[in-house]
């Protein structure tokens, strides 16, 4: 694992949507529609909020969302083209951006000219060995598809060609300046792909870091047989909303127990949201409790991700239909500045919270201890290797709450900032507040 990951803090962007692309591919002969500019204009409001890192939803050309590749090899018409990309990837090293690109390596777009071809030559042909199939109707042979999605054919993964081609697109991209990849699905594909995949990409890229999208499933176990870097903290996303919604901290600090564990074997990809899911904003209706989320994301060990305008407070439910991503994929302005002014207080709090990371890099790889939980209280404890201890307390409650900690000194408290005259010592969490002391 590179060691810069350690120091990363990313912000996740939905390209396609972000840049307000047309939902559906461009018609052959239709000019690139140059959108790279778009995203470029908002890099330094990603590093004015705290981030240096960059993750990336699709870019390759595909016929839909992203997720249904057609070429892993060309940029989407609608964002641009090599230039456009090349020229974004500069803007971003010039300010000390890194970047993760999305790559969907567990199944492709229909119209994907490897499976058109399959389809033509059948099962038994060259084509035919690249991708899964299942018995069909009256035992006929048709394509496997990725859970149920008829315009996602799986990929066979023990054929070697797919395992080259893997490794090709993904040395290809690393070589043209990204710094890493997001590995879409990775809980379908057997880990064993990877090991057949990854020594190839990190002999030409030992710098590259490779996170998997987890959904579900043995996170340590997977990253220790596949050899990627890193998965999606699913478990804790789900623990930090719920045992906020439903006051019931002991969920979350069941919840810390495990990611301790997980974060002692490898660094974790940790979210309050991301470009599935519900927006914290619309799940946690309380919004004196959305930034208590924000207080652990950052506390605890890993490194963690603001998806793009969770910082803003932006709204928007998942929903299981055709389009039911679009509320949580949005269009965003042309530049910051064409924000509304009342996500500003809420984007101010992750600068605060982003700071006091930055402030105590050691938080990546800290041990987590639950020194107390009631329904709507919490009290963490993080310690570095070397014995400096933090602590992290949450009140959902209408009482004031005072944890029995030793005597401290107060680095943050939720929506106050600090001045000099702060009591030493104060360890009173107001209702519906939280705190950080040293």
């Amino acid at each position: 694992m590179p060691a810069w990951i350690d120091h990363a803090i990313w912000w996740h962007v939905y390209p396609l949507g972000f840049t307000g692309a047309p939902a559906a591919a461009l018609a052959p002969g239709e000019l690139v529609q140059h959108r790279f500019a778009h995203l470029t204009a908002w890099l330094d409001y990603a590093v004015e909020l705290g981030c240096n890192g960059l993750v990336l939803g699709p870019v390759f050309a595909s016929a839909s969302h992203g997720y249904d590749t057609v070429d892993h090899l060309r940029i989407d018409s609608r964002l641009g083209d090599d230039d456009d990309f090349d020229a974004f990837l500069a803007a971003a090293r010039e300010r000390g951006v890194r970047v993760v690109l999305d790559g969907v390596f567990n199944h492709v777009g229909r119209d994907h000219p490897r499976v058109v071809q399959a389809l033509a030559e059948g099962p038994d042909s060259a084509a035919g060995r690249w991708v899964r199939w299942r018995t069909g109707i009256d035992g006929v042979p048709e394509l496997d598809v990725f859970e149920g999605h008829g315009a996602l054919v799986a990929l066979n993964h023990d054929n070697p060609d797919v395992a080259d081609h893997v490794a090709d697109v993904m040395t290809r991209w690393l070589g043209r300046g990204a710094d890493g990849w997001r590995l879409d699905a990775v809980y379908a594909v057997p880990a064993a792909f990877w090991q057949r995949v990854l020594p190839r990409v990190r002999a030409a890229h030992p710098e590259a870091w490779v996170l998997g999208e987890m959904i579900h499933g043995d996170y340590a176990g997977y990253v220790a047989e596949s050899g990627i870097d890193s998965v999606t903290q699913y478990e804790l996303w789900k623990a930090l909303w719920s045992s906020i919604v439903d006051l019931n901290l002991f969920e979350l600090a069941w919840a810390l127990q495990r990611h301790d564990a997980f974060a002692a074997q490898f660094l974790p990809y940790t979210f309050v949201g991301n470009h599935d899911v519900t927006r914290l904003a619309s799940t946690v209706t309380d919004a004196r409790h959305v930034t208590h989320a924000l207080a652990v994301l950052f506390f605890v060990a890993g490194t963690p991700s603001v998806y793009a305008g969770d910082e803003q407070g932006f709204r928007g439910v998942k929903e299981e239909r055709a389009g039911g991503d679009d509320a949580i994929r949005p269009a965003f302005p042309a530049a910051p500045g064409d924000l509304a002014p009342d996500g500003w207080p809420l984007y101010r709090e992750h600068q605060r919270l982003i700071g006091f990371r930055r402030r105590y890099p050691w938080l990546a790889h800290a041990r987590l201890e639950v020194v107390h939980v009631e329904n709507e209280r919490l009290v963490l404890g993080a310690r570095s290797p070397d014995g400096e201890r933090l602590v992290l307390a949450l009140n959902l409650g209408d009482e004031p709450f005072t944890p029995a900690i030793p005597s401290a000194e107060l680095l943050l408290r939720s929506g106050e900032e600090l001045s000099p005259s702060t009591v030493p010592g104060d360890l009173v969490v107001g209702p519906h507040s939280w705190a950080i002391w040293r």
